[in-house]
């Protein structure tokens, strides 16, 4: 589940509701970075916030429509009627006007999944874009810049080798500076650290001869 949402502590708090009820939600603070988020990899469900700093809600929503069919739940403080039209001619699945219940709002995005055919296991693993943080069952990680880009990037497509290159390509955003030799470490040390998190998985598998997988 995505929240694009630039009010941090309601971003927050939707945020720990749906960890609560079983989503893996992660958090942008702008439309623009949440795009090319669902680009990467669509998500169950995107909650979305009207007036975002930007690119606003509904130019998001317009534009992924041209893309994705993911469900969309819209949230503003603007409650006028031709707002709620407007949302929903975007592309929107439902609109939800500030302030409103976290409970409703779980409600209805349970009964959007439902209805969708969408709904599925939630994931342990948990990424806050926003914050900069990963956490595993709702308990943070302590990680470097590096350390999180890589896991933030790979916890976006689970499942999928990824080669040494293409973990470099996320090791060196933020104009990090990290070697391909060094990949391999970061690779030792986040694999220690998501050990202790969760002793009785192993998260990162190496793929003889093409990479690394995350199976979270």
């Amino acid at each position: 589940m995505f929240i694009v949402e630039d009010e941090a502590e309601l971003a927050a708090l939707v945020a720990d509701y749906a960890r609560a009820a079983g989503y893996a939600p992660m958090v942008f603070g702008n439309g623009t970075e949440a795009l090319a988020a669902i680009r990467a990899e669509a998500p169950e469900l995107v909650v979305l916030d009207l007036m975002l700093p930007g690119l606003d809600g509904l130019a998001v929503c317009r534009r992924l429509r041209t893309f994705s069919d993911v469900p969309v739940v819209m949230v503003t403080a603007r409650v006028e009627e031709i707002d709620r039209l407007l949302g929903l001619e975007a592309g929107a699945d439902d609109y939800l006007c500030k302030p409103f219940s976290p409970r409703e709002l779980m409600a209805r995005i349970k009964a959007i999944l439902r209805r969708t055919g969408r709904a599925g296991p939630p994931r342990a693993i948990t990424v806050d874009q926003a914050g900069r943080r990963i956490r595993i069952h709702g308990r943070a990680l302590e990680l470097t810049p590096t350390e999180f880009h890589i896991l933030a990037g790979m916890a976006r497509r689970p499942g999928q080798v990824f080669s040494r290159a293409q973990l470099l390509d996320l090791a060196c955003q933020d104009n990090l500076a990290v070697t391909d030799r060094a990949v391999d470490s970061h690779i030792k040390n986040l694999r220690r650290k998501l050990a202790a998190a969760l002793p009785e998985a192993e998260a990162i598998h190496s793929i003889y001869g093409l990479g690394y997988r995350l199976d979270l």
